[in-house]
């Protein structure tokens, strides 16, 4: 059974999928996946066992366009037994179209109905994200119930630390209103740095923001911290996060990545919908959130410019949310 996955274009969104892609791997046991994703997607999933290839998406950034990209790319995947995408967007829908496989799944839009997939099922989205993407796997026939799935699941497998560690995710790609404040991140690592060590992740957009909880920390004369935002692969992200006893986070492709390795975390959201992209099945996590009239906004900045959703959520009420988590 040849099965093609069109990954979603974020970490936390193609870690989300990982249940989807477990269930499709359950029910064809022959199953054999070709992986189509942006570079860092591939990179946290290429290792699935029955993943057959991997392929970078590199359509958008071709110099003869994306249509006549597409339409090469689509020729060199071949066909498949059966072609999902998980992204709701025009050339997705068209790759799985141009492959001539079987059968072709994408979520409900004009371009899936134009263009004559087979099933282009119309979700809810008032559900986990999870639960959305395994009724598209199964072309919406399916009506999952929360015990059916399972879940997430990352095979990359975590690093083993010396002493017990606290991983810091300051950082956020999504925007800036998902993100909490340097200077209470360090004030959450400082309270905890005698019973554990500091991990400071963070991508290459995020380094000034991990620098600056470093300064915090130093200041606070805390000196068991490593920095390591902008410095490790996708690989060695999973592999760092895996090993961390404790994980404080902003809502974010990180927080995923600890769920999957059942990583206690304290999960920060502000103007995000907590009730869709919440840490999946993490049997030892909390969300700290202020429930105000805004929020979820679902903006990249505040359009308010007060950041209200983010600053009533003082270091305490993340310390108490930690402390909770550990006894």
């Amino acid at each position: 059974m040849k099965i093609l996955l069109v990954l979603p274009n974020w970490l936390g969104d193609a870690v989300m999928a990982t249940p989807a892609i477990e269930l499709l791997g359950t029910t064809y046991p022959d199953a054999k996946f070709t992986f189509v994703g942006s570079f860092v997607t591939i990179e946290a999933l290429k290792h699935h066992p029955k993943c057959e290839k991997a392929l970078v998406d590199t359509t958008k950034q071709s110099q003869k366009g994306r249509l006549k990209a597409t339409m090469e790319f689509a020729k060199e995947l071949g066909s498949f037994d059966l072609a999902i995408t998980f992204r709701k967007q025009f050339h997705s829908s068209l790759l799985v179209r141009l492959t001539r496989s079987k059968t072709t799944i994408a979520r409900a839009s004009w371009h899936a109905k134009l263009l004559g997939l087979t099933f282009t099922p119309n979700i809810t989205t008032s559900k986990h994200l999870v639960m959305q993407y395994c009724e598209l796997a199964f072309g919406g026939k399916k009506d999952f119930q929360e015990e059916q799935i399972p879940p997430l699941k990352l095979y990359i497998p975590p690093k083993r630390f010396a002493k017990p560690t606290l991983g810091i995710n300051a950082g956020a790609t999504y925007g800036s209103a998902k993100r909490w404040y340097p200077e209470r991140f360090a004030e959450v690592a400082a309270h905890f740095s005698k019973r554990f060590d500091i991990l400071i992740f963070g991508g290459p957009n995020e380094v000034e923001v991990a620098n600056d909880i470093e300064k915090e920390l130093c200041q606070r004369k805390v000196t068991n911290y490593t920095n390591i935002a902008g410095k490790t692969t996708i690989e060695q992200l999973c592999e760092n996060i895996g090993a961390c006893s404790l994980f404080i986070t902003n809502d974010s492709g990180p927080m995923h990545v600890a769920a999957a390795y059942q990583v206690p975390t304290v999960a920060i959201f502000g103007p995000t919908r907590h009730f869709e992209t919440s840490q999946w099945k993490n049997r030892k996590s909390i969300i700290v959130r202020e429930d105000i009239e805004c929020a979820p906004c679902m903006k990249r900045e505040c359009p308010l410019k007060h950041h209200e959703c983010m600053k009533r959520i003082d270091a305490k009420r993340v310390i108490d949310a930690a402390e909770l988590l550990l006894n």
